[in-house]
């Protein structure tokens, strides 16, 4: 029996004046995007991507415009399809809410223009953005893990790293702040955890699996590490175009698809209060879209080749 303490680290790293702020969030993006412009810059020395690093920044640009856009019209679509009702709530972003699903087809639809454009061969530029992506996934993960959403199913102690989030309804409910602004509500709660209120009440707060860590793990760390592996395995004689993001498809959509069945589903497909919120039979709205994406990996890899040089 056992439980770990989560960690109380504000979400906000810098308070700014106005609505907006330096959020871990955010700037976990940032990382994402430095990051995944520095290795494309690697695939452009290595000749595996025939573009210069001058088209490497714009396209790191174009992408940035994907993610966002792709990443809030996907989760207004895929997880709050009643949104019609009030379409300004399309821009509060502010607010959270950005879909992987929607920020990856913005993505793709990035990348197929941007090829097209620049004459680029699309499907190595899709190997290599799959290859470079991996360590924004992580980070992103771990600022979900900061932020205190995205947690898991209840468990009890016999998983020894199981966590009380004081973000959970019941925590928030428990601590009085569950009506509050946003901003209002972390700051509440970061003093009730200081002035050892959260202490007091916590034990009546279930225990739940921190799934935001085992994404970071699973779709993170591990399938970098399998794409960097594969890469290093054919570096002398690639595999065909689109294999490499063939292999990200497939990898990324077993590993969330696994973690879903740890993963708290959405509140707003629940049925009825206190079930939990699948769509389809036991699956989540995450598992019907990473099943897409296991058909997708699959069909790329079968399509895939070897060939020194990109189709």
């Amino acid at each position: 029996m056992g439980e770990l303490l989560f960690p109380a680290i504000d979400p906000v790293l810098l308070d700014l004046p106005g609505p907006f702020d330096l959020r871990w969030y955010g700037l976990m993006y940032v990382v994402g995007f430095v990051l995944a412009q520095h290795i494309l810059k690697r695939f452009c020395r290595a000749g595996f991507l025939p573009m210069n690093e001058q088209q490497v920044a714009d396209f790191i640009l174009w992408q940035v415009l994907g993610v966002i856009l792709g990443g809030r019209l996907g989760y207004m679509f895929f997880y709050r399809p009643d949104f019609l009702k009030d379409p300004q709530e399309l821009v509060r972003v502010w607010e959270g809410g950005l879909s992987f699903h929607g920020g990856l087809l913005g993505v793709c639809a990035v990348f197929v223009w941007f090829a097209r454009r620049h004459k680029v061969p699309v499907l190595r530029l899709g190997d290599a953005s799959a290859m470079a992506v991996v360590p924004g996934i992580f980070a992103v993960r771990v600022a979900n893990f900061i932020n205190g959403e995205l947690y898991g199913r209840i468990t009890d102690g016999s998983v020894p790293w199981a966590m009380r989030f004081p973000t959970d309804p019941v925590a928030q409910r428990l601590l009085g702040v569950e009506a509050a602004g946003i901003r209002e509500r972390e700051l509440k709660t970061l003093q009730a955890i200081d002035d050892g209120t959260w202490a007091k009440v916590m034990d009546r707060v279930p225990l739940r699996h921190p799934s935001q860590i085992y994404e970071a793990i699973g779709e993170g760390l591990l399938l970098g590490l399998l794409l960097y592996l594969v890469y290093r395995a054919t570096r002398g004689r690639p595999l065909g175009a689109g294999a490499y993001g063939g292999v990200f498809l497939l990898g990324y959509g077993v590993a969330r698809f696994v973690v879903e069945f740890f993963r708290q589903p959405d509140k707003q497909f629940e049925k009825a209060p206190g079930t939990l919120g699948t769509v389809l039979g036991p699956f989540s709205m995450g598992q019907v879209l990473c099943s897409v994406m296991i058909v997708a990996g699959v069909v790329f890899l079968a399509r895939g080749r070897r060939a020194a040089v990109p189709a």
